[in-house]
């Protein structure tokens, strides 16, 4: 197992190895690497600019896939997954701010467990589809809820700068199957499940979604959110901790 960062260097961005809390170097690369030999300490995880740890081709998002989320919203569960896109240019890293303007109106804080894809994914099947996995962070699947009311389809609502936070880290060797996953807001708890809650699980969200569009490496599908979403206001810090990765945390700014 490793626990892989991507940080801001005076010579760009860089993956690091995280272990007992320290960082340290590491000259590989996390969609080609599978030897995790770690080099010089640089730091703490704290002392370094954590960036996300994937630049994907494209951001695969699931909706209504916790039956509890779905009845918040008055809306039945799928008989299979709804997929949806984020543009990659919605990502940011922990500690950045979620930035909106007030004529936006509601924003909602989304906490998913995010599936980092590792080899191209074509048309796989449910039984080998975590072979294709390199790893999973943590996902802030941020969403404009008027919009996403108003307009019948969600990239607008989902597809703003800043609406993807991610990370801090990757965990390339995780069971996904029964995790827990937990979102506070200044330190109120807002969201608190399990991914066994999920209507479908990974396997099946990676086998389904291949069948309809190529999986590349370093592409995310973020699988979903459980119930207590609840409005982001000036001021905010939202917190998504996921079982064995870790917290990702952003404050949140209204901007005119």
């Amino acid at each position: 197992m490793a626990l892989v960062i991507s940080y801001l260097t005076p010579d760009g961005p860089r993956y690091g190895l995280v272990d007992e809390g320290i960082v340290f170097e590491w000259e590989g690369d996390l969609l080609v690497d599978r030897q995790y030999n770690p080099g010089h300490a640089v730091g703490t995880p704290e002392s370094v600019t954590l960036l996300p740890p994937v630049r994907p081709s494209k951001i695969v998002c699931i909706g209504r896939n916790y039956a509890a989320h779905a009845a918040e919203h008055n809306a039945a569960v799928p008989d299979e997954p709804i997929i949806f896109l984020k543009p990659p240019s919605a990502l940011i890293g922990p500690q950045v701010a979620i930035e909106f303007a007030h004529s936006v109106g509601r924003v909602d804080h989304e906490a998913e467990l995010a599936v980092i894809i590792g080899k191209q994914a074509h048309k796989v099947s449910r039984e080998s589809a975590l072979d294709y996995v390199i790893g999973y962070t943590c996902a802030n699947d941020v969403s404009a809820r008027d919009l996403q009311k108003k307009d019948g389809q969600w990239a607008r609502a989902k597809g703003f700068d800043t609406f993807c936070p991610l990370g801090p880290y990757v965990n390339t060797d995780l069971n996904p199957a029964d995790l827990g996953i937990r979102c506070t807001v200044n330190g109120q708890l807002r969201q608190d499940s399990r991914t066994s809650m999920l209507v479908f699980d990974v396997p099946a969200l990676i086998a389904f979604i291949s069948q309809v569009m190529t999986l590349l490496p370093g592409d995310l599908i973020l699988t979903g959110t459980p119930e207590g979403v609840s409005q982001l206001f000036d001021g905010d810090v939202v917190r998504v901790e996921i079982e064995g990765i870790g917290t990702l945390e952003n404050p949140v700014k209204v901007v005119s």
